[in-house]
């Protein structure tokens, strides 16, 4: 019987495997981990495994190790090298492969690194993970003697996503911002691949991330971004995070557009091929959302916060398109349903030159609401889901409107709050939205009463 090893239960998240490098997470553990998941993929009839690697420090080694212990189980492993995740997604999609494993920090500070985990074309997450690392401390891994073979792949990966680029009458002027992650090389290819001009920020892989922090969600790390569509003169400014598979977007007036906005400018190409269609949202996207997929004549979806919830929502039902406000968004639609933030990128200069016009005039068409930022305040693990499910039946005993997918979000004549436990986190997560600003205060007061009645301390919001 192979001896096992115990893994830092903290590394074992709801959606991957994060920790601290070495702290948390070294190459030894990445070992093991590489064992107990050859031996879960041959238990359940897989034989191979693709890998890659994001740009950090710690990669290298870690996928390495990674490697090592794959083959120790006997599994054949296939490595692609260092790129962004998609294109790991993009490998267990178009290689023979049963499986795909990337080791990235995503967009969390450069100390930290950790491995993204699919099997059999489904998400590997929650239960499958804490099974993994029961599986690491009990030991008795498989063993064999696995092939390990390479198998590049960017070019493949770049020259696919270019054959959905539709051009325009006029060329765009875009500027990038791979923010020293994972795309850099991926991006220079593909604009070399694209027409018009292109300004490129921060393209060359660099695990200490100099410029800025690789996550374009937060506003202040667009600012680079943002400058540059100013003195340049550009149409459109597109960031990715760490690892690309998330979108951050600026428009030609220097306006973001969050992850909720992105997919309705994307669903109107794809509900013009596909009428009726059902694009998904999570819960805290934007009424607009919901309100613009109408009418465009589709069938918006709220759906639980989480890409591996998205994902598999969308394979479940059919939808061409789906996404979040952490801008994961997610293209079945001509391509292979995973989130992958360059692709996401060809498609909406795609959709902007197929409006005839620029993003700034698709933006300025979108109705305006007044919102709250995502705000997350702390609370005990062992408090959080209970806070929920104390505000679910008080609303319920109210006779409010409530929809309870995921957390709570009641709708009101004002618009609507929302109320979630942090699935990776000691938090909850708020978020309100309205029409105009007394709406909104009065939004924040429920919300705010609802907190204290279950002895929860709301933060102050200006």
């Amino acid at each position: 019987m192979s001896e096992g090893h115990r893994l830092d239960p903290t590394i074992l998240r709801e959606y991957d495997i994060r920790g601290i490098v070495p702290d948390t997470l070294s190459p030894v553990d990445a070992g093991a981990i590489g064992r107990a998941f050859g031996t879960i993929l041959l238990e359940r009839g897989g034989k191979s495994v693709a890998v890659g690697y994001d740009g950090r420090l710690s990669s290298p080694e870690l996928e390495a190790a990674l490697v090592e212990g794959l083959a120790a189980t006997g599994v054949s492993v296939i490595r692609i090298g260092r790129g962004p995740s998609p294109m790991l997604y993009f490998a267990a999609e178009t290689l023979p492969t049963d499986a795909g494993l990337m080791i990235t920090g995503s967009h969390n500070p450069p100390e930290y690194n950790g491995i993204k985990l699919g099997l059999g074309g489904k998400p590997f997450f929650a239960e499958d993970i804490q099974a993994l690392g029961e599986r690491a401390a009990k030991g008795n891994f498989a063993e064999g003697d696995g092939s390990v073979t390479e198998v590049p792949l960017l070019a493949d990966y770049v020259a696919r996503m270019l054959t959905d680029f539709e051009p325009g009458e006029r060329a765009l002027k875009v500027a990038w911002d791979a923010g020293n992650g994972a795309t850099g090389d991926a991006l220079r290819m593909l604009v070399d691949g694209l027409p018009g001009d292109h300004v490129l920020l921060n393209d060359e892989i660099d695990g200490t991330f100099p410029a800025h922090h690789p996550d374009p969600t937060v506003e202040s790390n667009l600012e680079q971004l943002k400058r540059a569509v100013a003195d340049e003169s550009c149409d459109v400014g597109i960031a990715f995070d760490g690892d690309g598979d998330r979108i951050g977007v600026i428009d030609g007036r220097g306006r973001a557009l969050w992850g909720d906005q992105i997919l309705v400018v994307l669903a109107a190409e794809v509900l013009a091929d596909e009428p009726g269609a059902t694009i998904i949202a999570d819960v805290k996207s934007s009424r607009v959302f919901f309100d613009e997929i109408k009418r465009l004549g589709g069938k918006p979806l709220m759906w639980k916060t989480g890409h591996s919830h998205i994902k598999n929502k969308m394979a479940e039902i059919g939808a061409p398109l789906a996404g979040e406000m952490s801008a994961h968004i997610f293209f079945k639609h001509r391509y292979y349903g995973f989130d992958d933030a360059l692709y996401v990128a060809v498609r909406l200069l795609s959709a902007i030159n197929r409006s005839g016009g620029s993003l700034a005039d698709i933006y300025d068409r979108l109705p305006v609401m007044v919102n709250t930022p995502e705000i997350r305040f702390d609370c005990a693990e062992d408090r959080k889901f209970a806070v929920i499910n104390e505000v679910k039946e008080r609303l319920k005993k109210d006779g409010g409107q409530v929809n309870d997918i995921d957390g709570v979000r009641v709708e009101t004549d004002d618009g609507w709050w929302l109320l979630r436990a942090s699935n990776t986190q000691a938090v909850l997560v708020a978020r309100c939205e309205s029409e105009n600003h007394e709406g909104l205060e009065r939004l924040k007061a429920a919300l705010k009463g609802q907190l204290e009645a279950s002895g929860v301390d709301f933060p102050e919001m200006d």
